[in-house]
């Protein structure tokens, strides 16, 4: 690095503790990088880089809910400029990270192995420009990510001993509950056993809006819009439901109706 060159910014992505400390700890000895947050899970990771706007992240593929691919695909055109994949995935995974030149460290992987990734990633951004990066990740999602499964046109909830269907189109909202997602629909709430990152992959992208880190709001019912402090928004549905619109998540205000 040039001696003028500022201080590469850093974003840790691992939901393991010793993970997290073993970056930490090759980080500390390295001159020239500024380690700026540390993520513990996929949605956590989307927020903190919309918030910190990282130079380069180790970004860990296998977290639950929200894994690493799907981090990179939230944040869209968001992604740092610099990303460095934290894996154990297989020979096929770490093929397609060689073939489409983007970097990975396989676990467990030493500080000579570490040093080298840091190294390249020092480079790329003095001399990448980021459509490369994006064409690269690209690529690698593609070949990686199982297909995207078709959007739920009704959902079946077991309750009382049977099982009865929810029509898609009729939820309000959907909230988080734990270990379960809770559908609301009308004056009833049913709860499912699902993650909420999973259950918005399932329904329509162009009905249903994820606001914050516990809500998605189904566009159809949304009656009123008002802004509150720090970037984010009241959401009132037309039950008089009331939720919150997250600052992490003002990049969905169009597909509310927002100009």
């Amino acid at each position: 690095m040039s001696v003028n060159a500022p201080d590469i910014r850093v974003l840790i992505v691992d939901d393991e503790p010793l993970g997290r400390d073993r970056l930490r700890n090759f980080l500390s000895r390295e001159a020239g990088v500024n380690l700026v947050g540390e993520a513990t899970n996929g949605e956590e990771a989307v927020q903190l880089t919309r918030e910190l706007a990282p130079d380069l992240m180790f970004l860990d593929i296998q977290m639950p809910g929200l894994n690493g691919f799907g981090v990179l695909e939230q944040l869209g055109s968001e992604v740092p400029p610099a990303v460095i994949f934290c894996t154990a995935h297989d020979e096929f995974a770490l093929k397609a990270f060689e073939v489409h030149a983007v970097d990975y460290l396989l676990k467990p992987f030493d500080r000579d192995r570490f040093k080298t990734a840091l190294g390249r990633a020092a480079e790329r951004l003095h001399t990448s420009q980021r459509d490369e990066l994006s064409a690269r990740l690209a690529a690698v999602l593609q070949q990686l990510q199982p297909a995207a499964p078709k959007a739920l046109d009704r959902i079946p909830v077991k309750t009382n001993g049977r099982v009865i269907f929810i029509n898609v189109p009729e939820i309000d909202w959907v909230g988080s509950a734990d270990n379960y997602v809770e559908l609301h629909v009308g004056g009833h709430s049913h709860l499912v056993r699902d993650t909420l990152t999973k259950m918005e992959q399932q329904l329509p992208p162009e009905k249903f809006v994820r606001i914050s880190r516990t809500a998605i709001v189904n566009v159809d019912r949304v009656q009123e819009l008002q802004p509150l402090f720090h970037g984010e928004y009241s959401v009132t549905l037309k039950t008089g439901v009331k939720l919150t619109l997250s600052r992490s998540h003002r990049d969905q205000l169009a597909r509310l109706g927002m100009k």
